[in-house]
């Protein structure tokens, strides 16, 4: 494990040094403040002095620092972080998509309409729904579409004072704030011992003024919720709405489709499930599907064929919520996902799914005698651990496990999400992990147990050979210093 650190070195300006420069004017020099206003106009900037080379040289140095997903197994829980095929990529920058401006003229865009009318037939293909949207620029704007629909749903068929909207204890916190977002009341309903929604808590918390349950399955436990439809059948008899978090759809895209479930509603990742790569902040897209029922309340404009030709149609939708995203969603995330869906085909993407959870059970019997396995059933495409033996017997918690597996060159998992495990690490290999890349994974969070009752110490004071050692971070995350400024 010994390791030589490159050092930081931040100061790297020469006196003297260019990285380019300007040739001599050929149209007649203005005077400084003609055109800006001299109040504008900084006379000195304390800039480093570099040679082009040098920049280079020093931006990819910071870039071959980062751990990315082609660079590092990236096993984070809940997020879905896997290697996507570089020609979704490539399709995604074909200068026919990538130079049409959302104001052309309809005529001049029917490839384009025609593309995202049959990506949404396919959506509604792979997940069972008669409509959907492609506006949502996210799971949580997915979210908050989906419940704006529900109420807009509810007070036409004048039950508008339904308010209150049942989440397990599970859910994701996004989903509470989504619904307080909309203006209704979150019930949070406890998991069973299983890791399912209580059926006994749902009888109880349904009634009269329930507007819709909100349910993630699998769950972020990873679990398959088992009473999946008899929670459906519970809430639509009390007058509900069911609304399906797609945040796990990579689990069972060709197996199971929660239309069929009994969910009325739906979002999915696009940015998570069909290619795109997650995090950083986007971009994202979450399309939403419906059934019959609420499809007069999806937002408008909605892409329709007349004939052979293809519109972005406006009239006619009475019922709709109106716009939630500017133009027609994020098309350069709905091109990778499309090119992901063509490539692989139905058969293809239930592969995906039953590799993803087939690498989830792999891994989680390897690391249960290890780590505390809360819930001990068959996963799905994730499963949760808990650091509890480790943090009884040693004082080590699940954040220095995550910190010490830097040192093994490995992203950590999620930790401390979901709240309802205590010293929760969530595990998500996804499909695109070949058996040699889990068993090394698997091997450093052994080496790391076996630290924990032979060395505590190292583990508790790791990351020890990374750029940066261990930071506060409750300050780094109030307070966090995005620049270096020379002394």
């Amino acid at each position: 494990m010994d390791r030589e650190i490159e050092p930081l070195i931040f100061e790297k300006s020469n006196p003297g040094s260019q990285g380019y420069s300007l040739p001599d004017l050929d149209v007649p020099a203005q005077e400084i403040g003609k055109l800006i206003p001299k109040e504008l106009i900084r006379q000195a900037l304390d800039l480093p002095e570099l040679s082009e080379l040098d920049v280079v040289r020093h931006f990819t140095r910071l870039s071959q620092k980062n751990i990315s997903v082609d660079t590092h197994f990236y096993p984070l829980g809940s997020c879905t972080m896997k290697y996507n095929p570089k020609v979704n990529e490539e399709v995604a920058k074909i200068a026919g998509f990538t130079e049409v401006h959302p104001l052309q003229d309809e005529a001049e865009i029917q490839g384009m309409l025609e593309l995202l009318y049959n990506f949404e037939q396919y959506l509604c293909a792979i997940f069972g729904y008669d409509a959907f949207t492609l506006q949502p620029a996210a799971g949580a704007h997915g979210e908050l579409t989906s419940l704006m629909m529900i109420k807009a749903y509810l007070k036409d068929k004048g039950q508008g004072a339904r308010g209150k909207v049942i989440i397990p204890d599970s859910s994701h916190g996004t989903n509470a704030a989504s619904v307080t977002m909309v203006g209704f009341e979150t019930i949070v309903v406890k998991s069973n011992g299983k890791g399912n929604i209580d059926v006994e808590a749902v009888k109880k918390a349904a009634g009269d003024d329930t507007a819709a349950l909100m349910l993630t399955n699998p769950n972020t436990l990873g679990l398959f919720d088992e009473h999946i439809l008899e929670v459906a059948e519970i809430i639509h008899k009390a007058g509900g709405l069911l609304y399906y978090d797609g945040a796990n759809a990579n689990a069972n895209m060709g197996i199971c489709r929660p239309a069929d479930l009994g969910f009325d509603v739906a979002h999915f990742n696009l940015h998570k499930t069909f290619s795109t790569p997650h995090g950083g902040g986007g971009p994202g897209a979450g399309p939403v599907g419906v059934n019959k029922k609420l499809e007069p309340f999806l937002p408008v404009p909605r892409v329709v064929k007349d004939g052979t030709r293809y519109e972005l149609r406006v009239t006619g939708y009475d019922k709709s919520i109106g716009r939630v995203h500017s133009f027609h969603g994020n098309i350069n995330v709905i091109l990778k996902a499309y090119t992901y869906i063509r490539g692989l085909g139905a058969k293809g993407l239930k592969e995906v799914s039953e590799k993803a959870v087939e690498n989830a059970n792999y891994m989680m019997d390897k690391l249960k005698p290890y780590y505390y396995l809360p819930y001990d059933r068959t996963c799905q495409h994730e499963f949760v651990l808990s650091a509890k033996w480790q943090k009884e017997k040693y004082g080590v918690k699940a954040l220095d496990i995550a910190k010490r597996l830097l040192d093994y060159g490995y992203h950590p998992p999620t930790i401390y999400f979901p709240l309802i495990v205590e010293e929760a690490l969530m595990i998500e290999p996804t499909e695109s992990e070949s058996k040699q890349t889990l068993d090394a994974f698997c091997d450093a969070m052994i080496k790391i147990a076996k630290e924990c009752e032979t060395d505590p110490q190292i583990v508790k004071s790791a990351p020890h050979y990374t750029p940066v050692s261990r930071l506060d971070e409750t300050k780094a995350a109030r307070e966090p210093n995005l620049r270096w400024l020379r002394s």
